[in-house]
């Protein structure tokens, strides 16, 4: 059973909008950090956003586009993307890191992201 399904990924033109969400099973606890990823063919992945302890971190090439929040009640965690660009075209990927004696680093299987030009 995946432990975190993510959903939203599109094609969509320059200046538009997209809201991923990643699905977080709940049998994943002592979460510390959460947030989303992107990686794009010949390039390592990177971080596009992080919470942790209350303090949302944003790439700096995202910063004011993008907004990440969490739901609660759904156990999602969701990541509105605004004013989309094509460099934003990439792979973008959940993650969510666990600490403790079981301290696990759990990742998605990925969802498209294309913006044209």
């Amino acid at each position: 059973q995946a432990q975190l399904v993510e959903s939203g990924g599109d094609l969509v033109q320059t200046g538009g909008s997209l809201r991923l969400s990643c699905a977080v099973s709940k049998s994943i606890s002592d979460i510390y950090a959460m947030g989303w990823y992107r990686q794009v063919p010949g390039k390592e992945r990177e971080l596009v956003t992080v919470m942790s302890a209350g303090i949302t971190h944003y790439a700096d090439s995202v910063k004011g586009r993008f907004t990440l929040s969490r739901d609660n009640v759904a156990n999602t965690l969701d990541l509105q993307m605004d004013h989309l660009l094509p460099e934003d075209t990439a792979v973008y990927y959940c993650n969510v890191k666990t600490h403790g004696l079981r301290a696990s680093d759990y990742w998605g299987q990925g969802t498209q992201v294309t913006v044209s030009s």
